[in-house]
């Protein structure tokens, strides 16, 4: 569902929600909520859940008391208690399903430490929150500078203005400690503002900024994924991946979270299947496993003394040479149980206008000669003369 601030804008061009993250119809948002028990109804004698959750710039979620019941529902702009001040955001879930998502996060529901809600957000918080949302980039790329001039070894990746305007949080990757105390001076005396400066992993600041991955999708960390669990190299070696750095690290530096969401079922396929280091003992000689093909179950293995020979063997066969192993007895050799692998090839698809060559236009034309020597001849036989008779 888009908003209805994503119209169309000059030239045909589209305008865009331009709120990075919070516009009010809850279209354009990362981690969009779906509320799957709004239409249905309390037991008599319930109380609804005094507590709901608010959203703030990108992904950031608190959760806060409802202590005047206000009637609030989705998408509504509300202004929160702060540590001094006050800020600004959006409700995503109201309801139950805040019981579930505070018990699921282990948060307290106790009133005494819980912040609360003041109010519906006035007309004019509205526009102090849009116009400090608006100074965020201007004022990202000055502290840039600011950073650069100091010669400090870190990066200013996201700012994040408090509602009220007077605070404003910027967050920033190194990979060693730094001393900001003089660039948290520099940026007061010059944005007028109180300065938090607050640092985040590689995944969180990619989570905070989003883009596209190699799969051609949304990063998973920037629309859906809360939680950043560990990844390993084994995870690949699990799968049979190329540990090739480029194509296993995602946009923020690290393993791909991806790497995690199918190793559970490669890993229940790999209890029933022999090791990667099985070694079959044959009358011809020692055997190697090279290669294993989970789906398909199937192995492949090679001759100490012949590493260019591949023979494929199934995981039954494999599981029979070694049980005979174990009994102190060998197979004569694995060509007795190697299987033929090749396919027929199947067509998928056919072109129906014929099966044209991608590179058909780069080698030039060639010219018939032979149009051009029966030109010649009849032109030879035009100019001839007829023989007197």
């Amino acid at each position: 569902m888009g908003c209805s601030s994503c119209s169309t804008g000059k030239d045909g061009q589209p305008g865009g929600c331009k709120n990075n993250g919070t516009c009010g119809t809850d279209g354009c948002n990362k981690l969009t909520v779906f509320d799957w028990l709004s239409n249905m109804s309390l037991p008599n004698g319930e109380k609804p859940f005094d507590f709901v959750e608010v959203r703030f710039k990108n992904s950031r979620k608190e959760f806060f008391k409802n202590g005047e019941n206000l009637t609030l529902s989705i998408g509504d702009v509300v202004a929160t208690q702060a540590q001094s001040g006050h800020d600004i955001g959006m409700v995503t879930l109201t309801g139950e399903l805040v019981r579930v998502q505070m018990k699921k996060k282990k948060v307290s529901i106790s009133a005494e430490e819980s912040p609360k809600i003041y109010r519906k957000a006035s007309q004019k918080d509205i526009d102090i929150w849009q116009r400090c949302r608006g100074r965020e980039e201007e004022i990202k790329k000055r502290a840039r500078e600011i950073a650069i001039v100091l010669k400090l070894q870190m990066k200013i990746s996201d700012v994040e203005f408090q509602g009220d305007g007077s605070k404003a949080t910027f967050y920033y990757t190194a990979e060693e400690r730094v001393d900001f105390r003089q660039l948290i001076k520099d940026m007061a005396k010059a944005f007028g503002l109180r300065i938090e400066m607050r640092q985040i992993g590689y995944r969180q600041e990619a989570q905070r900024l989003g883009g596209i991955g190699s799969c051609g999708r949304e990063l998973c960390c920037s629309t859906w994924l809360t939680d950043f669990r560990s990844v390993s190299t084994s995870a690949a070696r699990y799968q049979q991946l190329s540990l090739n750095p480029q194509k296993l690290a995602g946009q923020c530096g690290k393993l791909k979270c991806c790497l995690n969401y199918e190793l559970d079922t490669y890993l229940d396929a790999l209890k029933g299947f022999p090791g990667q280091d099985t070694k079959l003992y044959t009358e011809k000689g020692l055997a190697y496993c090279q290669k294993t093909d989970i789906f398909k179950g199937l192995l492949w293995f090679t001759y100490k003394d012949e590493p260019s020979n591949w023979h494929v063997l199934s995981k039954e066969q494999v599981t029979e040479i070694l049980g005979k192993n174990r009994k102190k007895e060998k197979v004569a050799s694995l060509e007795e149980y190697a299987i033929d692998t090749t396919l027929e090839e199947k067509v998928v698809f056919e072109n129906v206008v014929g099966q044209d060559s991608l590179t058909r236009f780069d080698q030039p034309k060639r010219r018939n000669n032979n149009n051009k020597n029966r030109n010649k001849k009849r032109r030879n036989n035009k100019n001839r003369k007829p023989k007197d008779a």
